[in-house]
């Protein structure tokens, strides 16, 4: 036992190091790789990700985990766990195709680069042919995977967000949608202020504030760093590697802050989970929909607070001086205005469903076969009209606008939504036990990242999304916590 045990943790090292290696080319790929390294890049994560898959499939490490999986009772609890998901990676993997699992890993490394030209250019043309062998991948990998579930789409969700399926996620945009429309007629009805923040403010000056917004609301610089990309997203090597990126955009400084917030949120998740963890397969955040509970909690709950921005509005002054003509009622105002948008990542949080509800849709549809991916940008524009009455001009603000499907993301969606729905059932929880409004005021942030920590991050993957939901809040997955908090918020904000 001792011995296999040795031989097991040996492999875990070694599988955790080349994931390691490609999580860092994948980051020097979306920031700082020249335009004409990017293909050579790509070879090398094709050639890495192989390395893994032959480790993973290797006879000697499936019966390593079959002898301990035989053993379990001689096991601790996080080596069960180890064990739980390996089973399941080893089963799934082997489905896979060799010269397939390569193939897709370059394709995926290799078509990032491809979107992001092509929505410089927009240029969809471009892209295309790329997207489309994406999906004809992720439909033939969900082939090999289906087992009993009722669709394709529901296999692929299993990867972001397990135990979910496409009926729960129908009734609950249905639920959503129902509430989410009638209260945004009323709050058109009353109209909005003049906007006063999208305002010219030199970069630099945007990162130095950034900057102090992260590290305000917990992130350690010391074990993580931020840079530039076109779409923002966080990558964890270790827990004491952490990177962030934000998008800067000269004349509208909220949106990078509210980028860095967000993000900040996913940080700040894996730099707590526990330190037992961390040689282990469990030493990163768990499903994506908790992930996404996390950032949308800092980016919204938080972030969007008058409370918070109360104790440190002299601050943003200092950094964009054009705040100073700018009350902080006003600003507070602006920064939760509601008003149907053509980008995702711009749109206000009584919208943002909505968004995520025309992707998900997308998806589905390319899934069963009744959209073409030669039609998306046809087919974007329907339902951007359908839902939130806007209509793209470009599709560099349409279907290009995120990079989830070029990285291979099929699926991602619907746990931006339910990260929403977590957050304000774990925010509900929380209120019971802090005061809020009071550690806002006092700059206290330290205390929310401690609770959050205690409850959630330190556990990883140790637990599932659903056990952590119903020990945090007492119930599974509920709605009402997410539909209430939007109403009361934006009832008071637009006073309907």
């Amino acid at each position: 036992m001792e011995e296999i045990l040795k031989k097991f943790r040996e492999k875990i090292k070694e599988k955790k190091m080349i994931e390691g290696a490609l999580a860092v080319l994948q980051w020097d790929l979306e920031t700082t790789t020249p335009k004409k390294g990017k293909d050579y890049l790509a070879e090398i994560v094709g050639y890495l990700s192989m390395k893994e898959y032959i480790l993973t499939t290797s006879k000697e490490f499936e019966e390593c985990v079959e002898f301990l999986s035989k053993n379990l009772e001689k096991l601790n609890e996080i080596e069960r766990k180890e064990i739980e998901e390996l089973k399941e990676d080893i089963e799934k993997m082997k489905k896979i195709p060799a010269q397939e699992y390569q193939a897709y890993s370059e394709l995926v490394a290799r078509t990032q680069g491809v979107w992001e030209e092509a929505k410089a250019e927009n240029n969809y043309e471009k892209y295309k042919k790329n997207l489309a062998k994406i999906f004809e991948y992720t439909i033939k990998f969900a082939n090999y995977h289906k087992k009993d579930e009722k669709n394709l789409y529901d296999v692929i969700l299993q990867e972001y967000e397990k135990g979910m399926t496409s009926e729960k996620l129908d009734e609950f945009f249905s639920l959503l949608k129902s509430e989410i429309v009638p209260l945004l007629k009323k709050v058109k009805e009353a109209g909005n202020p003049d906007k006063k923040l999208l305002q010219k403010v030199d970069i630099e000056k945007q990162k130095q504030f950034n900057r102090f917004i992260g590290e305000y609301l917990g992130f350690d610089f010391d074990r993580g760093i931020g840079a530039e990309s076109e779409h923002p997203f966080t990558m964890n090597i270790t827990k004491n590697d952490v990177r962030l990126t934000t998008k800067y955009i000269e004349n509208n400084p909220m949106s990078a802050v509210f980028s860095t917030i967000h993000e900040t949120g996913h940080g700040i998740y894996e730099q707590q989970i526990g330190d037992n963890l961390q040689d282990t397969i469990l030493g990163t955040g768990g499903s994506m929909g908790i992930h996404e509970s996390q950032s949308r909690f800092y980016e919204n709950i938080i972030g969007r607070d008058f409370h918070f921005w109360n104790h440190i509005y002299k601050r943003a002054q200092e950094s964009f001086q054009f705040l100073k003509e700018v009350k902080l009622e006003d600003f507070y105002r602006e920064i939760n205005l509601v008003e149907p948008s053509l980008i995702r990542v711009e749109a206000d949080e009584l919208t943002y469903s909505l968004h995520i509800m025309v992707r998900y849709e997308i998806e589905k549809g390319i899934v069963d076969g009744t959209i073409d991916v030669d039609n998306l940008p046809k087919v974007w524009k329907e339902k951007m009209k359908e839902y939130l009455g806007v209509v793209p001009e470009t599709d560099s603000e349409g279907v290009m606008q995120d990079v989830h499907w070029a990285a291979g993301l099929v699926g991602y969606f619907p746990s931006y939504a339910l990260g929403s729905a977590y957050s304000a059932q774990i925010y509900n929880t929380m209120l019971k036990e802090l005061n809020i409004v009071e550690i806002l005021e006092r700059g206290e942030l330290d205390k929310i990242r401690e609770w959050l920590g205690e409850k959630i991050h330190k556990y990883g993957k140790l637990k599932t999304t659903s056990e952590i939901i119903k020990e945090v809040t007492g119930e599974e997955l509920n709605p009402k916590y997410y539909i209430e908090y939007l109403k009361e918020k934006y009832s008071k904000i637009y006073n309907i």
